[in-house]
């Protein structure tokens, strides 16, 4: 659902943008004071810039959701299959099959398993050390591009915010003078760059946002779950030994 809103906000954005400037295609406003005429760089150029900027991050922000989407599925994180051998892992000979599961998958539940079936020999305090220090790492992996998303996020209105003033300014540039025909398409193109600009920016933040606090979510309660499925394992395994 993340993956097909964001397909949208962004097809539609590109559409929106796709259009060409309203402002005149020639080199500027020019300005003559005594003998030197200067040449104003059309406001189209900052425009773009700002643009193109905006929608790179909207695809740096979609790149991530899908990826983030599909490394995060449940069954690539705690595969159903590890979870039914774990249930029936009473003989030595169904751990050792455990564990070979577990590394054929490579997923991060079967990493952690994999790293308390080597540590069984040890005492349960010390491989619980060993297994949180495995789970940090695992953990660290799964959250891998969800702090850009949260850049993004914050990054995205601020840049909409950069063009919204440059479009003031670019609109007070045209007030003032006499309606020419380059002054009112000078003045139509700072409205249109304050607008879009700040449209743009709130497109890309908002599912940036959603994706972020989503992913935050759906990794805490993996990391929940892996580790209540991690403790069943060594309680039932060291009370086997005892």
């Amino acid at each position: 659902m993340i993956f097909l809103r964001t397909c949208l906000l962004t097809s539609f954005t590109l559409f929106l943008f796709s259009a060409p400037p309203t402002y005149a295609e020639g080199t500027g406003q020019q300005t003559t004071t005594g003998a030197e005429t200067h040449t104003t760089p059309p406001p189209s150029t900052m425009k773009n810039t700002i643009i193109g900027v905006l929608i790179f991050t909207s695809m740096v922000s979609l790149f991530l959701i899908v990826e983030r989407s599909l490394v995060l599925r449940h069954e690539a994180v705690i595969p159903g299959r590890l979870i039914e051998l774990q249930g029936a892992c009473s003989t030595q000979d169904e751990i050792l099959s455990l564990r070979v599961a577990a590394n054929e998958t490579h997923s991060p539940y079967g990493h952690l398993i994999s790293c308390a079936i080597d540590h069984l020999h040890l005492p349960r305090g010390e491989n619980m050390e060993l297994l949180q220090t495995r789970a940090r790492v695992e953990i660290s992996k799964m959250e891998r591009g969800i702090v850009i998303l949260e850049i993004i996020t914050g990054i995205a209105p601020l840049l909409g915010l950069v063009g919204t003033i440059f479009g003031l300014i670019t609109l007070f540039q045209g007030m003032g003078v006499e309606a020419t025909a380059e002054q009112t398409a000078l003045f139509s193109e700072g409205i249109s760059i304050a607008l879009k600009a700040t449209l743009l920016g709130l497109v890309v933040a908002i599912p940036s946002l959603i994706g972020w606090s989503y992913f935050n979510r759906k990794v805490e309660a993996l990391s929940i779950e892996m580790e209540n499925l991690c403790d069943q394992f060594l309680r039932s395994q060291y009370l086997r030994a005892d």
